[in-house]
């Protein structure tokens, strides 16, 4: 079934926001490699916020599906799940589409709390967070928020190093520190 232009849309915007930005990010320089005119544009959305919006949302979407999957394909059992985040963080850093998380990206180029754009990426924080609690609580984890907002700082440094110096290795440096994080909260028969 071919793509909708609505849909062919959002997915050049999600590929040119994850690489350039949202503010570097011109609605021409998106149509023109889309291959839309305006008019289709304005069409289905409001203004460039609303793209941006729309963007975001397609991205966690997909984003999500592909790290549960990935998580869950690496690891057999619950506390494996948990250090399967930081191997699936690596296979992610080693792509060529990785130019850092577009919610970071997006909640300090929309800086204002009450942002929809900065709402939107504090959102998709809460549902990182609360996979990972789930991870925690399936784990055994005598406390499954605290483990799982340990294991959220984790998750974002190794982001964030990884986007400042490249494929470092920082998501294996977050592994073992996560390594003692879990040992601290999870039965070892877990």
């Amino acid at each position: 079934m071919p793509q909708s232009r609505r849909d062919h849309l959002i997915d050049t915007a999600v590929a040119l926001f994850n690489r350039e930005g949202y503010h570097a990010t011109g609605i021409d320089r998106i149509l023109s490699e889309a291959g839309v005119a305006k008019m289709t544009l304005y069409k289905h959305f409001k203004s460039k916020n609303d793209l941006i919006l729309a963007a975001l949302r397609r991205r966690e979407d997909r984003w999500m599906d592909w790290f549960g999957q990935t998580v869950d394909r690496r690891a057999a059992t619950p506390a494996g799940r948990l250090l399967a985040v930081f191997d699936t963080l690596d296979e992610w850093f080693l792509r060529a589409d990785f130019f850092g998380c577009m919610f970071i990206k997006a909640a300090s180029e929309y800086p204002d709390l009450d942002d929809p754009i900065h709402t939107v990426a504090t959102e998709h924080h809460r549902k990182v967070l609360a996979y990972l609690r789930e991870l925690a609580q399936a784990a055994g984890a005598k406390r499954p928020a605290k483990l799982a907002r340990e294991m959220m700082l984790l998750v974002e440094g190794a982001i964030a190093v990884t986007q400042v110096n490249g494929p470092v290795g920082a998501a294996q440096q977050a592994a073992k520190v996560a390594e003692v994080l879990i040992a601290q909260e999870i039965r070892p028969d877990a």
